[in-house]
């Protein structure tokens, strides 16, 4: 009986942690969300929605635009994660592969730009600890960390138009790869 009991209350311990982290999340992250995600919005409703279109359409016109510039600009404006949102503008075949290389860009380009990432800041403190007690430079380090970043993050989202063209065909999904409206 008591093995039962036991087990009962580590159940029921389960999803008081879980609705402890829920609260706290209300108490930061979700909060930060939807401003970010707020003024995101007005800024597009400012600058209007026609020019942040056009941005997208010559951003997904080559692989380096939309796996290296628009991450960038995304990413050092937004941080992470409302950088992911950026992609809403580019045509769905595209967006697998933006949300690709936006992802690990957040994490490569943390050692300059701290804002970006502030969440997994930690890691690259470490990271930085280790190599000033070597007596080297973080700053050169954290600018080889970026500059290796974008070129791979943008290889990445470049394989994954592959992988993305692969599962299309396979499953019998046509995505666009023209961006023919805003909500598309």
């Amino acid at each position: 009986m008591e093995f039962v009991v036991k087990f009962a209350e580590g159940f029921m311990n389960l999803f008081q942690t879980g609705a402890d982290v829920f609260i706290s999340w209300m108490g930061s992250i979700v909060p930060l969300v939807l401003m970010l995600l707020v003024a995101m919005n007005a800024l597009i409703s400012m600058m209007g929605e026609e020019k942040v279109t056009a941005l997208a359409r010559v951003s997904a016109s080559n692989p380096v635009s939309r796996y290296m510039i628009l991450p960038f600009i995304s990413a050092f404006m937004l941080g992470n994660p409302m950088s992911m949102t950026m992609g809403r503008f580019l045509p769905e075949y595209y967006k697998p592969s933006f949300i690709a290389a936006q992802m690990q860009f957040c994490h490569t380009s943390n050692g300059v730009f701290p804002h970006i990432n502030p969440g997994e800041l930690f890691v690259w403190l470490g990271i930085a600890q280790g190599i000033s007690a070597l007596g080297l430079n973080q700053m050169e380090l954290a600018i080889r960390y970026l500059l290796v970043g974008l070129v791979m993050n943008a290889f990445g989202g470049w394989v994954t138009d592959f992988t993305t063209a692969f599962v299309s065909k396979q499953q019998g999904v046509t995505l666009s790869k023209t961006l023919n409206s805003v909500t598309d």
